[in-house]
C-alpha cells in the first residue's frame, strides 16, 4: 500500500509549491490592462534572484502569455517593455529555463520587438536576446554566425553605423563596437578590406585599433583590438610584414601570454597569436624570439602552482576548473610556432618535459585538449630529425594508436595525418606501428564517409607500401580488398584518387613484387587503368596512371599484360603524341621498359611496337625542343639499334 501512496504525496507537494505562484499568472489574464501591467511588474519583482519562482512560473504557463502580451498591438509600450524584462529575468535562471523559452519561439518575438520606435522596449528586447544567446543551450544558427550573416550585416551598413561608436565617451560602448568589428572581420575578406579604409574623425580604423592596443589601455581593449587586426591580417586586408602587425599586434598578444595576466586573458592571447602566425613563417620566427615566448608557454602546464599568487578562493576554484583551457591554448600556439621552422621545433621539443606533456595531453578527458595536443604533435612530426629522435625516445606512436582507436572525427583527421608522417620510410616508428595492427585500422579509415579520413587512410597506406617487403604489401591488399581499392579509384574526391594511385604505384615496385601482384590482381588493375585513361581526369591523374603502367612494364612477366592488350598499347601511343610534356614523358617510360633489349622477349616486343608506328613517333620526339623528352626518345631508339 505504501507504494501506492507515493505518487499522490509528490503531487500535493507540487501543488503546494505552485499555488503560491499561480496568482501571478492569473493576473496576466485580467480584462483590465492596468491590472495586467501591475501583475507583470509584481512578477518581475518576485522572480529577481529566485530560481525556484522562475521555474514555477514557467511550469504554470507564464511564458506563452507574456509573449502574447509582448506582441499584441493593443498592449501599451510600458507593458511590452515589462514583459521583455520578465522574460529576460526568466532566461537568467537555469539552462532548462532557456530551453523552455526557446520552445515557445521567443526569439522571433524579440527580434520583431527591435522594430519598435521605443528605445526602452528595444533595450529590454536586446538584453533578453543577449542573455539567451550567451546560454550554451541556444543553437548558434538562430542568429548571425556564418559568412552569409556577416555579409547581411555588412550590406545593411553595420560598418558605418558601428564605426563612430569607437569614439564614444562610454567605455562599454567602445568595447561592444570593437567586439562587433572582430566578429565581422573574422575570416571575411570583403568586410576586412572595407575596414582598412574606414575613416573615423579623420583617422583610419587600423590606426584607431593600434591606439587601442597600447599598454596604457584596459587589457580587454588591448586584446580585442589585437583580434581585429589579426583577423584583418588573416583575411588579406593587412600585410603580414606591416608594422602594425610586427611591431604592435604580435608583441601585444605575446604580452597577454605572461603569467601576470588572468587565465582567460592568457588563453585568448595564445589562441589569437596562434591564429595570426599560423600561415606565415616569418611571423613564427619573430614570435619565437619575442619575450622568451617558448619558455613562457611552459608555465601554462604548471598552473595553478602551489605558490600561486591567487588569494581569491573563488578565483582559484574557477581557474582550477579551467586550467585545461591553458594547456589547450599552449598546444595550439606551439603547433603554429613549429609549423615550418626546424630550429623552432627543436626549441619547443627541448622545452622542459615537452614531449611528456604532449603524450599526457593525448589522453586528457577534454576533447579540445586532446585535439590541440595531436595538432601540436603533428606540427612537430614534420621534422625528419625529431621523427628519428624525440618521437622514437618517447614512443609517441603508442598513445597515438590509442587515440586512433576511438575518437571524434576532428581528432581522427589530425591523428591519422600525423600517422602518415610516422609511417615515412626513414621513421623508426614505422616497424612497431605495423606490428600494432595499423593496416586494419587504416583500411577502415578508407571506408569513412569523411573525405579527409579517406585521404589520410590511403595516404598512410601509400607511405607504408613505399619500399616495403612483399609481406606488408600483401597484407595491405588483403586488408583493403580489391573491391575497396577500385571503389577508391572511382572516388569523387580528387585527393583520394591521387593517393590511391600513389598506393598502387608503391605496391607495384621492384620486379618480384610487380609480377606477384599482377599475377593475382592483374586483370582488375588493367581494367582500372583503362577506365582512368579513358575518363575525364586532369593531367596529374593521368600522369600517375601512366607511371603505374610504366611500373607494370618493368615487371618480368607482368609486362605481357600490356603487350597482349592492344587497347592499352594504343592509349600509350596516343599519350606519346599528347600536347602535355608530362604525359609524353610518362608514356615514354612505358615504351622504354617494354623495349629494353637486355630482357627476354625484347625483340618480339620491339617488332610489335614498330608495326604500331612507335618508332616513327620516337624519331619525331628525338627532335623535341624539350631536352628531357628528346633524350628519352634517343635512348629508346638506341634499343632498336643495339
Amino acid at each position: 500500500m505504501a507504494c501506492l501512496l507515493e505518487t499522490p504525496i509528490r503531487m500535493s507537494v507540487l501543488s503546494e509549491v505552485t499555488a503560491s505562484s499561480r496568482h501571478y499568472v492569473d493576473r496576466l489574464f485580467d480584462p483590465d490592462p492596468q491590472k495586467v501591467l501591475q501583475g507583470v511588474i509584481d512578477m518581475k519583482n518576485a522572480v529577481i534572484g529566485n530560481n525556484k519562482q522562475k521555474a514555477n512560473l514557467i511550469v504554470l504557463g507564464a511564458v506563452p502569455r507574456l509573449l502574447y502580451l509582448l506582441q499584441q498591438e493593443t498592449s501599451s509600450t510600458e507593458l511590452k517593455t515589462e514583459c521583455a524584462v520578465v522574460l529576460g529575468s526568466l532566461a537568467m535562471g537555469t539552462e532548462n529555463n532557456v530551453k523552455s523559452l526557446l520552445d515557445c519561439h521567443i526569439i522571433p518575438a524579440l527580434l520583431q520587438g527591435l522594430l519598435s520606435p521605443d528605445l526602452k522596449f528595444i533595450e529590454a528586447c536586446l538584453r533578453c536576446l543577449r542573455t539567451i544567446f550567451t546560454s550554451p543551450v541556444t543553437p548558434e544558427e538562430l542568429l548571425y554566425t556564418g559568412p552569409d550573416h556577416q555579409t547581411i550585416l555588412f550590406n545593411h551598413g553595420a560598418v558605418q553605423n558601428i564605426a563612430h561608436l569607437l569614439t564614444s565617451l562610454s567605455y562599454k560602448v567602445r568595447m561592444q563596437a570593437l567586439k562587433c568589428f572582430s566578429v565581422l572581420a573574422f575570416e571575411n575578406p570583403q568586410v576586412s578590406m572595407t575596414l582598412v579604409n574606414v575613416l573615423v574623425d579623420g583617422e583610419l580604423l587600423p590606426q584607431i585599433f593600434v591606439k587601442m592596443l597600447q599598454r596604457d589601455k584596459p587589457i580587454e581593449m588591448q586584446l580585442t583590438s589585437a583580434k581585429c587586426l589579426t583577423y584583418m591580417c588573416r583575411a588579406g586586408a593587412i600585410r603580414t610584414d606591416d608594422n602594425c602587425i610586427i611591431l604592435k599586434t604580435l608583441p601585444c598578444l605575446v604580452r597577454m601570454c605572461s603569467k601576470e595576466r588572468l587565465l582567460e586573458e592568457r588563453v585568448e592571447g595564445a589562441e589569437t597569436l596562434a591564429y595570426l602566425i599560423e600561415p606565415d613563417v616569418e611571423l613564427q620566427r619573430i614570435a619565437s624570439i619575442t619575450d622568451h615566448l617558448i619558455a613562457m608557454l611552459a608555465d601554462y602546464f604548471k598552473y595553478p602552482s602551489s605558490v600561486s599568487a591567487i588569494t581569491d578562493i573563488k578565483r582559484l576554484d574557477h581557474d582550477l576548473k579551467h586550467a585545461h583551457e591553458l594547456r589547450q591554448a599552449a598546444f595550439k600556439l606551439y603547433a603554429s610556432l613549429g609549423a615550418n621552422d626546424e630550429d623552432i621545433r627543436k626549441k619547443i621539443i627541448e622545452t622542459e618535459n615537452m614531449m611528456d606533456r604532449i603524450v599526457t595531453g593525448l589522453s586528457e578527458s577534454s576533447v579540445k585538449v586532446r585535439l590541440a595536443a595531436v595538432r601540436c604533435l603533428h606540427s612537430l612530426s614534420r621534422s625528419v630529425q625529431q621523427l628519428r629522435t624525440s618521437f622514437q625516445d618517447h614512443a609517441v606512436w603508442k598513445p597515438l594508436m590509442k587515440v586512433l582507436q576511438n575518437a571524434p572525427d576532428e581528432i581522427l583527421v589530425v591523428a591519422s595525418s600525423m600517422l602518415c608522417n610516422l609511417l615515412l620510410e626513414f621513421s623508426p616508428s614505422k616497424e612497431p606501428i605495423l606490428e600494432s595492427g595499423a593496416v586494419e585500422l587504416l583500411c577502415g579509415l578508407t571506408q569513412s564517409e569523411n573525405p579527409a579520413l579517406r585521404v589520410n587512410g590511403i595516404w598512410a597506406l601509400m607511405n607504408m607500401a613505399f619500399q616495403a617487403e612483399q609481406k606488408i604489401k600483401a597484407d595491405i591488399l588483403r586488408s583493403l580488398s580489391t573491391e575497396q581499392l577500385f571503389r577508391l579509384l572511382s572516388d569523387s574526391d580528387l585527393n583520394v584518387l591521387m593517393k590511391t594511385l600513389g598506393l598502387l604505384r608503391n605496391l607495384l615496385s621492384t620486379r618480384p613484387h610487380i609480377d606477384k601482384i599482377m599475377s593475382t590482381h592483374g586483370k582488375q588493375i588493367m581494367q582500372a587503368v583503362t577506365l582512368i585513361l579513358e575518363g575525364e581526369h586532369n593531367i596529374e591523374v593521368k600522369e600517375q596512371t601512366l607511371c603505374i603502367l610504366a611500373n607494370i612494364a618493368d615487371g618480368t612477366t607482368a609486362k605481357e599484360l600490356i603487350m597482349t592488350n592492344d587497347d592499352i598499347l594504343q592509349k600509350i601511343k596516343y599519350y606519346m603524341g599528347h600536347s602535355h610534356i608530362k604525359l609524353q614523358l610518362a608514356a615514354m617510360f612505358c615504351i622504354s621498359n617494354l623495349i629494353w633489349n637486355e630482357e627476354e622477349g625484347s625483340q618480339e616486343r620491339q617488332d610489335k611496337l614498330r608495326d604500331m608506328g612507335i618508332v616513327d613517333i620516337l624519331h619525331k620526339l628525338s627532335q623535341s625542343p624539350d631536352s628531357n623528352l628528346c633524350d628519352k626518345a634517343k635512348t629508346a631508339l638506341q634499343q632498336y639499334l643495339a
